[in-house]
């Protein structure tokens, strides 16, 4: 492997000012793409990102856009595309954590979830095809509790998540005699300023680890990569669970 395996591809990476996502925005940068990140609100977050970026010698770009908004959704992926020249890898990481009793979480919480968890991913893939040549990337970011829901109250969530097991095995099918690869990657407890590790519940959560710990943003970034690198070529319709044996 080269130093910079991903020089000369350009990224995106939905909900990338903060956590994982800029865990993965970073990564990327560092192996050689220039990046572009979606947020919502957080201006100031994405610019901070957006600037790490460029001290990496990398170009970037900050989108605003609602992932539950399809349209929004289309034009960032088309402007990434425009304005950094090409699209060569497209990480869905944009999500929303609603999570309660399912007698408490009416309609609302249910079309923000999976307006933003399942068709987001979906609407973006269907925008990124047309940019994407041999050799393109997407990688869904799900979650650890797709697969082993530990607590209640997290129904919806979980459903969503496990939604995208079958939009990527779907897409690799469809996309794969086009030379672009699709994979899930599954992180576990992760520390983040939303799930911090010394959190209230942060010890009953590692103890379901096999490590019992909580992942660094870097090692779930680290999969995210690898997959986007010419070495997971041979990777798709993978699920791929960073959880630290959460699922094991």
């Amino acid at each position: 492997m080269t130093n910079n395996p991903l020089n000369g591809k350009v990224a995106l990476v939905t909900g990338g000012t903060r956590g994982i996502g800029a865990g993965i925005a970073l990564r990327l940068a560092q192996d050689g793409a220039d990046v572009a990140i979606t947020y919502q609100h957080s201006a100031d977050r994405a610019a901070v990102v957006a600037k790490q970026v460029e001290a990496l010698g990398r170009r970037a770009l900050a989108v605003q856009a609602d992932s539950a908004d399809p349209a929004a959704v289309r034009a960032a992926v088309d402007r990434t595309a425009a304005e950094l020249g090409r699209l060569d890898i497209l990480v869905n990481n944009a999500g929303v954590f609603l999570v309660g009793p399912v007698t408490e979480l009416g309609p609302d919480e249910v079309e923000r979830t999976i307006a933003v968890n399942v068709r987001a991913p979906y609407v973006a893939a269907q925008a990124a095809v047309r940019h994407l040549g041999a050799g393109g990337r997407i990688i869904n970011i799900g979650s650890n509790v797709g697969e082993r829901t530990v607590f209640p109250g997290l129904s919806l969530y979980s459903m969503s998540k496990t939604a995208l097991i079958g939009l990527t095995r779907g897409l690799a099918r469809e996309l794969g005699p086009h030379g672009v690869t699709v994979n899930l990657v599954n992180p576990g407890p992760t520390d983040t300023d939303a799930n911090p590790a010394d959190g209230p519940n942060a010890a009953a959560i590692a103890g379901f680890t096999a490590l019992g710990r909580f992942a660094e943003p870097a090692e779930i970034a680290a999969t995210v990569a690898h997959l986007s690198s010419a070495d997971g070529g041979y990777v798709t319709g993978a699920v791929v669970n960073v959880d630290g044996g959460f699922t094991g």
